[in-house]
């Protein structure tokens, strides 16, 4: 595959054709999720060789068998947290640090995402990536088993699982906020369901489906195992 670097405002425009089409298919409708989706520049999150697809509406690999997002599934699951200035976000799979950036862009500097990944090597990448667009300051990457969550920082008023669990992990359970909202795929190791789970009291959710999707599997203790 040739690599071909557009120019910037080819980016931007590209960007806004995908950002209008996410609106029209019905994936984001928030207004800060819409802005925040219009801002993040996501060819930074890409491998150079994959700029050129940056804004096409598919996920793409970023090493280490792991992949970023499609834009859709960022835009909508970012609309499921239901995300507010000032909030502290835990996200579980750093991967390329594309879907930390535009929660952060929604936060705000009164805010902070603490994003973990279990795999070396995408953590100086989303470290890089984060400087590189200047959202270093907003994000901590954290080299951890994401499946135990992180308890130094606990509470959080939001938690982002982008990798698919057989349930929700007891750690993520106990770590969210009452009122807390936690995102995460749950099911099988290659097919899940998107459940959105709002923490009622320390041992009560109230959980609904939003249907089917594919994860990478959540590899830990508390997931799949190593």
């Amino acid at each position: 595959m040739m690599a071909r670097i557009l120019p910037v405002d080819i980016y931007e425009n590209e960007r806004e054709r995908l950002t209008r089409r996410l609106i029209d298919t019905g994936y984001i409708s928030s207004q800060p999720v819409i802005e925040a989706m219009r801002k993040v520049p996501r060819h930074l999150f890409v491998p150079e060789r994959l700029k050129l697809y940056a804004y096409d509406d598919r996920p793409l690999p970023i090493g280490a068998g792991q992949t970023i997002s499609a834009p859709h599934m960022v835009g909508m699951m970012t609309e499921l947290l239901n995300l507010n200035p000032g909030m502290k976000v835990l996200e579980i799979g750093a991967g390329s640090g594309y879907h930390s950036a535009v929660i952060a862009e929604i936060i705000g500097e009164a805010g902070h995402v603490y994003t973990i990944d279990r795999i070396p090597e995408l953590v100086e990448n989303a470290k890089r990536n984060l400087a590189l667009t200047g959202y270093g300051k907003l994000v901590t990457v954290i080299a951890s088993d994401g499946s135990k969550g992180y308890q130094q920082k606990a509470p959080y008023d939001r938690i982002l699982v982008t990798a698919g669990a057989p349930e929700i992990p007891k750690p993520l359970c106990e770590q969210l906020k009452i009122e807390g909202i936690i995102v995460i795929p749950v099911g099988g190791y290659t097919l899940q369901d998107l459940l959105v789970a709002i923490k009622k009291d320390q041992d009560k959710f109230d959980v609904k489906n939003r249907g089917p999707c594919a994860f990478v599997p959540l590899v830990g203790e508390y997931g799949w195992g190593e």
